[in-house]
């Protein structure tokens, strides 16, 4: 049975929280990114879901986790609204 989106999000929040370093939260997060373009979802779907993990990572305090993990919220937040500034580029270009 395939994944719900929110499911996946779930699971790729997981893994940012418990990578071994910032290059393993870039490598989940282009490997996540890459498997939605592959499913074909539609390019509003694909905003939806980086706004919403951009949300849920925002959503974290420092205060109650460890320096790497608080390390590999930070980066997924960098990678995310970098995807999302991209998005938003490709999209007002085409207008």
């Amino acid at each position: 049975m395939p994944l719900s989106l929110t499911d996946y999000r779930t699971k790729l929040i997981k893994k940012i929280m418990l990578s071994g370093s910032q290059g393993d939260v870039q490598r989940f997060i282009d490997t996540a990114m890459i498997s939605l373009g592959e499913h074909q979802l539609n390019g509003h779907i694909i905003a939806r879901f980086v706004d919403k993990m951009i949300d849920e990572l925002e959503s974290f305090s420092p205060m109650n986790k460890d320096a790497q993990t608080w390390s590999n919220i930070k980066m997924g937040r960098i990678c995310f609204h970098k995807i999302k500034r991209e998005y938003e580029a490709t999209v007002n270009s085409k207008i």
